[in-house]
């Protein structure tokens, strides 16, 4: 995949280059962001096309079902093409991996307000706020895995499980 993307990039205008170098991960977000919101949409969607006759659980189960298969597929996308992060042991991946499954519980949850009260409630089209709530789900995802889940160690000063591991054991 990255070779791809190197490849497409080469073949840019110079200058167009180097905003794509400048802004790499932001372009990057902005494209895994883009397929895991069409993983998102598509799943919710399809979900609402099967199940007959509007049962009152309909939106609920929609949600959280694309919402577990959008944010697996975030995920691993995320970790090795957006923020580039490598765990070094099994530790330091599923704190990573836990530390994004919340944040994204944090949007979740986000997502089930704004349909219970936008759609059960108040009787808004389900597609509707399906594209409109995606555009704050969106941005509330990049801020949360850049400033909690992959942010950089070494900047702020925090020391990767690996090397506390071998500090409390040497």
């Amino acid at each position: 995949m990255e070779k791809l993307i190197k490849a497409f990039v080469s073949i840019l205008p110079q200058k167009l280059q180097d905003i794509y170098y400048k802004y790499e991960e932001k372009w990057l977000y902005l494209v895994f962001g883009g397929l895991t919101t069409v993983v998102s949409i598509a799943s919710k969607l399809l979900f609402f096309w099967i199940v007959p006759n509007r049962p009152a659980w309909e939106n609920t189960a929609g949600v959280a079902l694309s919402w577990v298969l959008a944010v697996t597929f975030a995920f691993f996308t995320n970790k090795k093409y957006v923020f580039k992060n490598e765990t070094h042991s099994s530790k330091e991946f599923w704190q990573v991996f836990f530390s994004f499954y919340g944040a994204r519980l944090a949007t979740f949850g986000m997502e089930e307000v704004i349909f219970l009260v936008l759609c059960d409630v108040m009787g808004m089209n389900q597609t509707i706020i399906t594209f409109a709530s995606q555009v704050l789900i969106f941005i509330a995802n990049y801020l949360l895995s850049k400033l909690f889940v992959f942010r950089d160690k070494k900047k702020t000063g925090e020391k990767p499980a690996e090397e506390e591991t071998h500090e409390q054991n040497g």
